[in-house]
């Protein structure tokens, strides 16, 4: 009989095959993704960074009704896999927009190998500020069908945050935007959508 693995914080860097890492049981209050074929671990966000995902989420769900062919799905977190040869990436983004999700599927049948987003969404934590604004942006990239990338940075009030947005131009992103706290965002990505930078509105 094949055990199976409980991940823990102390298990940082080890190395794990798609297989074992989706039948592994982790330790609560902990974040795993498998990084270049490695295990790398995060803890768990706090409270307003929660807030601050459902906010997001409410946002582009209220999107998702008025404009169905744009976006028809919304997740978060969700998982993203990288195609390569010998490894096994998969970030999880906290929030994640697709545009041809298949409902039609039995829900049996679904994997998140299977889909894509056209738009990824991360909020800054101080834990994981260097993964949202250094790792992602590479490896998000990576992935032909996402368009852009946000980033939602509540450092230092949770209550004012800011916007990053990357837009892909080709094989690359351009300049990153950055929005202020009460800015306003619009993207021909989502047409008809603004989307307001402050978690009141």
């Amino acid at each position: 009989m094949k055990t199976m693995l409980h991940l823990t914080p102390q298990d940082q860097g080890r190395p794990l095959n798609l297989e074992e890492f989706q039948s592994a049981s982790g330790q609560e209050g902990f974040r795993y993704e498998l990084i270049h074929g490695r295990l790398q671990v995060s803890p768990l966000p706090d409270l307003p960074h929660d807030e601050l995902r459902d906010w997001i989420k409410q946002k582009l769900r209220e999107y998702t009704q008025q404009q169905p062919d744009v976006i028809n799905q919304i997740k978060g977190p969700a998982r993203v896999f990288l195609l390569e040869q010998d490894e096994v990436t998969a970030p999880q983004p906290d929030v994640a927009a697709y545009r041809d999700f298949p409902h039609h599927l039995r829900l049996r049948d679904l994997r998140w190998q299977d889909v894509s987003p056209i738009l990824v969404v991360e909020v800054i934590s101080e834990d994981t500020a260097e993964k949202d604004l250094i790792r992602n942006p590479d490896l998000y990239v990576q992935v032909p069908s996402i368009r852009e990338y946000w980033i939602i940075d509540p450092r230092p009030d949770p209550d004012e945050p800011a916007l990053i947005v990357y837009r892909r131009r080709g094989q690359r992103w351009q300049r990153p935007i950055h929005v202020p706290f009460r800015g306003s965002y619009t993207t021909r990505l989502l047409p008809d959508f603004i989307f307001v930078v402050d978690p009141r509105t």
